[in-house]
C-alpha cells in the first residue's frame, strides 16, 4: 500500500538579518522545540550606505532564523519536521499503542524501525524521546502514561541503534499540544510520541515512499 504524504511547509534554510540568536544546545529538561540554532549570526556593517537607514535609525542585533520543513502523511499518523539543527518524528499514539496503554502494537515496530534507520543514516548519537497525551483524564495519569510510552519506544530503539547512543526520555502529559484539544481530531494529534535527534547534514526535502 502506498502512503500519501502532504508537505505542510517546504522551505530552504536561510539566514535572515534580524537579530542575534546563537541558540542554546537542547537539554533533557527543555520543552519540545526549544533547541536553538548554532549557526553564527551574519556580520553586518551598520554604516554601510546600501542600507539607507533614516537619520537616527539603528540596526537591531543580527539573528539567524531556523526555518522548518514539515511533511505529514495524509492520515496525520506520522509527521516529520526538519530544521538545520535537528530532525523530529511525531508518531500518533494510535499507530503505536492500544488505547490507554503503553504496550506497543505489532505495527509499531515497523514505524520505529524506519525512524531508527534515519537516525543511523544521519549518524546521530543522542536521541530525545518525548511522550504526550491529550487533556482528557487527570494530568498525573497523563504524565505516567506519556513517560511509559516514551520508555517503550526507547527500548525498541536501543536494540537497533549503535551501542553508546544516549537517550533523553520525558513524559509531558497534556503540555505542549500541537492541535486543539476541543475536538477528537485535535486530541488525536496531541496523543503522540516525538523522536528527535541532531542532524549532521543540511536538510533536503523528504521524498514520499
Amino acid at each position: 500500500m502506498t502512503t500519501t504524504y502532504r508537505r505542510l511547509a517546504a522551505l530552504v534554510v536561510v539566514s535572515v538579518v534580524l537579530g542575534t540568536l546563537t541558540g542554546p544546545v537542547a537539554h533533557a529538561d527543555d520543552p519540545p522545540g526549544s533547541a536553538g540554532t548554532s549557526s553564527p549570526p551574519p556580520a553586518i556593517d551598520s554604516a554601510a550606505p546600501g542600507l539607507m537607514l533614516p537619520d537616527g535609525a539603528t540596526l537591531a542585533p543580527a539573528k539567524v532564523l531556523d526555518i522548518k520543513q514539515i511533511v505529514e502523511d495524509e492520515g496525520g499518523e506520522e509527521r516529520r519536521q526538519d530544521t538545520n539543527v535537528d530532525v523530529t518524528f511525531a508518531l500518533q499514539a494510535e499507530v503505536l499503542f492500544p488505547k490507554d496503554s503503553a504496550k506497543l502494537s505489532p505495527a509499531a515496530h515497523g514505524r520505529i524501525a524506519a525512524v531508527a534507520a534515519e537516525i543511523t543514516r544521519l549518524g546521530s548519537g543522542r536521541v530525545r524521546i518525548f511522550g504526550f497525551t491529550d487533556d482528557l483524564g487527570t494530568y498525573e495519569h497523563g504524565l505516567k502514561l506519556s513517560k511509559e510510552r516514551a520508555v517503550a519506544v526507547q527500548q525498541v530503539l536501543s536494540r537497533t541503534l549503535p551501542p553508546g547512543t544516549a537517550f533523553d526520555i520525558r513524559g509531558y502529559s497534556e503540555d505542549f499540544p500541537i492541535a486543539d484539544n476541543g475536538s477528537e481530531e485535535g486530541r488525536k494529534k496531541n496523543r503522540r510520541v516525538e523522536i528527535s535527534f541532531p542532524r549532521t547534514s543540511a536538510p533536503s526535502a523528504p521524498s514520499a515512499p
